[in-house]
């Protein structure tokens, strides 16, 4: 899909500019680097776990605040300008167009947020810092869904294969919604706790969505215009069924069994 064919989309300057040739080329060297920094990670949350067991733990209320809102303003304008290309693409092209399409990485309106989307996955890993310093519960689900989706949103960009269009615009949609959640937590605000159910049965359904858009682009991969690769579509697969697994419990376990506590909205 060329520029001319977006119609009334309107891209600001930094939009245009941005050279997406340069960032594919960046990430088709660098990529593996994503598995160094998970190690680094690693290593530093279950060090930082070990460092702090005899230490009082901090309070960093207003690190918290700025750090979750700053994550929330980035969301929010990413699932706007995503969304809007997104619904260009289904109202125009259609569904299947909206999950085959990869210009969403080259598109004038997009392809600065798709780059921004994955480089983002490197310092939300800093969302756990937080946890480690405050002496939280760490559970399975965070550590783990903060490593695999950095791995695979830096390996899915350097071949930019179909259904990353839906993989972002969705993830930037839930995760407006998450960082508000998180802001306002810590900032004292009281959130009712259907808008944290919410949250969770949004990321329930992102994942639900994300493998259905796997299935759809298995089917289709062999035409022309639907470019993926067998081991994308696996490790993408594996990755958003273990995620529904996941969070499925977590839904139940926080909002359903009775849990004594206010665990939160996620894990993320």
């Amino acid at each position: 899909m060329n520029e001319s064919e977006l119609g009334p989309l309107q891209e600001y300057d930094f939009e245009r500019r941005f050279d997406e040739r340069q960032a594919l080329e960046w990430m088709q060297e660098n990529w593996s680097k994503s598995f160094m920094f998970c190690g680094l990670y690693a290593a530093l949350v279950f060090g930082g776990q070990h460092f702090m067991r005899e230490r009082p733990k901090l309070n960093l209320r207003r690190p918290l605040v700025l750090w979750s809102l700053s994550l929330a303003i980035f969301s929010i304008i990413g699932a706007v300008r995503t969304g809007l290309y997104m619904l260009h693409i289904l109202t125009t092209n259609g569904f299947k167009q909206s999950v085959c399409d990869n210009s969403f990485y080259s598109a004038p309106v997009s392809k600065f947020w798709a780059y921004a989307f994955v480089l983002s996955k490197a310092p939300e890993l800093g969302d756990t810092v937080f946890i480690v310093l405050r002496k939280q519960r760490l559970i399975f689900l965070h550590w783990y869904h903060h490593i695999t989706v950095l791995l695979y949103s830096w390996y899915t960009y350097k071949d930019q294969v179909a259904g990353g269009g839906w993989f972002m615009t969705m993830n930037y949609s839930v995760h407006s919604l998450m960082y508000t959640y998180y802001a306002a937590r810590a900032a004292g605000v009281r959130v009712p706790r259907p808008f944290a159910m919410i949250i969770t049965a949004s990321q329930i359904l992102q994942m639900v969505m994300g493998l259905a858009v796997q299935g759809m682009v298995y089917n289709w991969m062999h035409e022309v215009r639907c470019p993926s690769h067998l081991d994308n579509i696996a490790w993408g697969s594996l990755m958003y069924l273990s995620y529904l697994v996941l969070f499925a419990l977590f839904f139940y376990d926080t909002y359903l069994k009775g849990s004594p506590t206010d665990k939160g909205s996620k894990a993320e």
